[in-house]
């Protein structure tokens, strides 16, 4: 089995941060051929969800810290993905932010992305690898990603996620759907098998101890060929 463990919302965010690594060092501990993909949108703003919520978007070349710590991660391990610009639509979701947008609305969102990539210095650093913040993404926008240049999409199998890709998805090329999502979804055995969780503290499926401890459990108990996403190809 090939697997990939991915964590979505990497950011400064002061509850959806680095700090998640921490859970991860047992997981590098027991499997040191282990590979972990990072989705970071790179001007977290969350804006609905009080206590949650921030007044202003996190970008992160405004946190000289949160791109030191990006930086120093060993290669072998970490990969770095996109995973939008704002995560949601300010003032109206913390999602969603690629679900609406047109082929131009898309290709303005991906060059702010790519711009504050280049001022946190990290262009070196972040893989043409893309996920949509909720998994949500209108055709317009898979359109402009791959005019833009990226190369592989980090996609949901899921009906609600599927729905808004209208089947554009089937003409991308390179597109990786994840396959287990803990608690919600079991972890289960797949021939290419990503397995996705999130930074986030206040999530479900935040990578906490105890759902790091049962990834652990449950890979002991596999066969498994470690692998960064585009090897899931």
């Amino acid at each position: 089995m090939k697997l990939n463990i991915s964590i979505d919302d990497v950011t400064p965010h002061p509850f959806s941060s680095t700090k998640v690594l921490d859970n991860c060092a047992p997981i590098i501990e027991a499997f040191p051929d282990v590979k972990i993909s990072l989705f970071v949108p790179v001007a977290y703003w969350r804006t609905t969800r009080p206590g949650i919520a921030t007044p202003h978007p996190l970008m992160i070349d405004k946190f000289p810290e949160f791109c030191n710590k990006i930086r120093s991660l060993p290669a072998e391990t970490f990969e770095v993905c996109m995973h939008g610009f704002y995560h949601g639509i300010p003032g109206k979701s913390d999602n969603d932010e690629f679900q609406y947008l047109t082929y131009q609305e898309a290709l303005d969102k991906f060059s702010q992305i790519s711009e504050v990539i280049t001022n946190s210095g990290l262009t070196d650093v972040f893989k043409p690898v893309f996920r949509p913040p909720a998994w949500r993404m209108s055709p317009d926008a898979i359109r402009a990603a791959k005019d833009f240049g990226i190369r592989t999409l980090a996609l949901s199998p899921k009906e609600y996620a599927k729905s808004t890709y209208a089947k554009s998805d089937d003409t991308f090329g390179n597109v990786v759907y994840y396959t287990c999502n803990p608690p919600f979804d079991p972890l289960s055995h797949f021939e290419k098998n990503e397995i996705v969780y999130h930074a986030c503290e206040w999530d479900k499926n935040y990578l906490s101890k105890d759902l790091a401890s049962q990834l652990i459990t449950w890979i002991d108990r596999q066969r498994v060929q470690f692998c960064f996403i585009e090897e899931l190809l």
